[in-house]
C-alpha cells in the first residue's frame, strides 16, 4: 500500500524549542530485518516499543518515525494525562456512569504505566508532574458545569474540591474565574522532554529508534516491508502507531475525523511580570465548557511562561491554511489579554497547531487490521493517555498476551461512518463554531 499523505505540522512545536537540541537523528539507511516493527514515535509508538521491550526483550524492535521525536503531535499538546473521564463532545466531559468507570480504570492503566517509565528512567519532574488539574470556570453557566461534574464524581467515589473566586486568584493572578474544580489524579506532562526521555531510555542494542524516516509505501507477502526514502525494514509483525494518518495506510476510511487544536506561548516573564502576575508558577487549567480555552502556568526549563490553547478545525486533508493561524491568533491573543491584563506587553513567542483523531462515536481504531498488523490509533483528543494505553495493549495483542482491559478495547464497537462530504466538513465545523460561540467568555 503507498501511504498517501505525510504529516504536516503547522508552526514549531514549542515545547521541544525549550530544549537543548536533540542529538542528530539517526535516518533509516539500507534493507534491515526485524523481529517487530512499530511506526510512529509519540505516545502509543513508545509504549508499544516499552511494552515489546518487556514481553520480548532480546527480539529485535525497530521504531520507525517520519519527523524528529516530540516534533509531531506528542511535543505539541497541552501537557495533560488525564485519569478522568473527558469526553470532548459532552458539554461536561462526562458519559454514562458505567462508560465513565471503565474510562477512569483504563486511564489509570496508561498512567501507572508511564509513570513506571518515568520513575525507571529517572524523568525529571518537570517531564512528568502527578500534581492535578483544574476545571476553570470564568461564566455561571461554566460554574454550573463543574457543579454538575463534581456531583457526577461523587457517584463514582472520586475526590474534588471546588476553590472560590479568591482562591482561583490566588492560584492563578487572574481575577478573571468564578470558580475552579480540581481533580488531583491527573499528571501534567512537559510534553517534549517527556516523550525525549522515554525515547533516549528505550534506544538500546535490541531497540533502533529511526527518525526523519517517514514510510511511504507498506507490503506484505509473507512478511511487511516498509519503505522509507532511504531504506527498509522487513518484519513479521507491525504496529501502526499513526493516530490519524492511519487513514494514509488505507485504513477506516470515511470513519475518523482530523481536527487541529491552536496554543500560543508567551516569551519567558520577566522578574517584574512574574512579581505583577502573582499567583503560583506551576499550574493548569482545561475549561469547564470543553470548547472553551485551556491555560497553563509553567516555570522551568524555557523560564516562566504561560500558555493559551482554544480554537478547534475539522481538516479532512489533515493540513491547515495561513488564514487560519491568523484567526486563531486573534482569538489567543484575546483571550489572553481577558485573562491577564497585567500582562499586556507580554507578546507570544510560539504559535502551533497539533493533530487530534476523534471517532463519532468516540472509540480507538484499534486490533489486527490486517494479518500481523496492528492498529492503536484514533485517541479522541486524549492522545497522552489513551495513545499510552492503546500502545500498551497493541503490544499485548499482538504478542498474545491477554487482560479485561484488551477485551474491553477489542468488544468496542468500530468507529462509526461519516457523513459524505462537504456534509461531513460543514457540520462538523459549524458545531465546533457553534459550540466556540456558545462557549462565552469561557473562550
Amino acid at each position: 500500500m503507498k501511504v498517501s499523505h505525510l504529516p504536516v505540522d503547522p508552526g514549531p512545536a514549542a515545547w521541544n524549542c525549550l530544549l537543548p537540541q536533540a542529538a542528530e537523528a539517526q535516518v533509516l539507511e539500507g534493507a534491515q530485518t526485524a523481529d517487530w516493527l512499530v511506526i510512529g514515535g509519540g505516545f502509543a509508538g513508545l509504549a508499544a516499543l516499552r511494552r515489546l521491550s518487556q514481553l520480548h526483550p532480546h527480539d529485535k524492535i525497530i521504531l520507525l518515525e517520519a519527523k524528529r521525536i516530540a516534533e509531531g503531535p506528542a511535543g505539541r499538546n497541552s501537557g495533560f494525562m488525564i485519569d478522568l473521564p473527558h469526553d470532548l463532545a459532552s458539554e461536561d466531559y462526562s458519559g454514562g456512569l458505567a462508560a465513565d468507570l471503565r474510562q477512569i480504570r483504563n486511564n489509570r492503566a496508561a498512567i501507572a504505566f508511564a509513570k513506571d517509565m518515568a520513575d525507571e528512567f529517572d524523568l525529571p519532574r518537570e517531564a512528568f508532574n502527578l500534581c492535578g488539574k483544574f476545571n476553570a470556570a470564568a461564566t455561571a453557566k461554566g460554574h454550573k458545569h463543574n457543579q454538575d461534574y463534581a456531583a457526577h464524581l461523587s457517584k463514582m467515589d472520586e475526590p474534588w474540591e471546588i476553590y472560590n473566586p479568591a482562591q482561583m486568584a490566588e492560584l492563578t493572578g487572574s481575577q478573571y474565574y468564578q470558580s475552579g474544580l480540581f481533580t488531583p489524579g491527573a499528571v501534567m506532562l512537559q510534553p517534549a522532554m517527556y516523550i525525549r526521555g522515554i525515547a533516549g531510555a528505550l534506544a538500546s542494542e535490541y531497540r533502533e529508534i529511526h527518525e526523519n524516516s517517514p514510510v511511504i509505501d507498506l507490503d506484505h507477502n509473507d512478511d511487511w516491508t516498509a519503505q522509507t526514502p532511504s531504506g527498509q525494514v522487513t518484519a513479521p509483525r507491525v504496529i501502526l502507531a499513526v493516530n490519524g494518518h492511519v487513514n494514509s495506510f488505507g485504513f477506516f476510511k470515511r470513519q475518523l475525523m482530523h481536527v487541529f487544536t491552536y496554543a500560543s506561548m508567551t516569551r519567558a516573564l520577566t522578574s517584574e511580570e512574574v512579581k505583577a502576575l502573582g499567583g503560583q508558577a506551576n499550574w493548569a487549567a482545561t475549561p469547564a465548557d470543553p470548547l472553551g480555552t485551556t491555560v497553563r502556568r509553567v516555570s522551568g526549563t524555557g523560564g516562566d511562561r504561560i500558555i493559551i490553547r482554544n480554537r478547534a478545525s475539522f481538516d479532512p486533508s489533515m493540513e491547515v491554511s495561513q488564514a487560519r493561524m491568523r484567526s486563531v491568533v486573534r482569538t489567543h491573543d484575546a483571550s489572553f489579554t481577558a485573562r491577564f491584563p497585567m500582562l499586556k506587553a507580554v507578546a507570544m513567542q510560539y504559535r502551533w497547531g497539533g493533530r487530534l483523531c476523534l471517532s463519532r462515536n468516540t472509540v480507538s481504531a484499534f486490533g489486527e487490521v490486517a494479518p500481523g498488523l496492528f492498529s492503536a490509533c484514533c485517541q479522541n483528543g486524549l492522545g497522552t493517555a489513551k495513545g499510552t494505553l492503546h500502545g500498551m495493549l497493541a503490544a499485548n495483542l499482538a504478542s498474545g498476551h491477554r487482560s479485561d482491559i484488551l477485551t474491553d478495547v477489542l468488544t468496542q464497537d468500530a468507529p462509526s461512518k461519516l457523513p459524505p462530504e462537504p456534509f461531513a466538513w460543514l457540520g462538523a465545523n459549524a458545531l465546533m463554531k457553534w459550540g466556540e460561540w456558545t462557549a462565552g467568555a469561557e473562550l
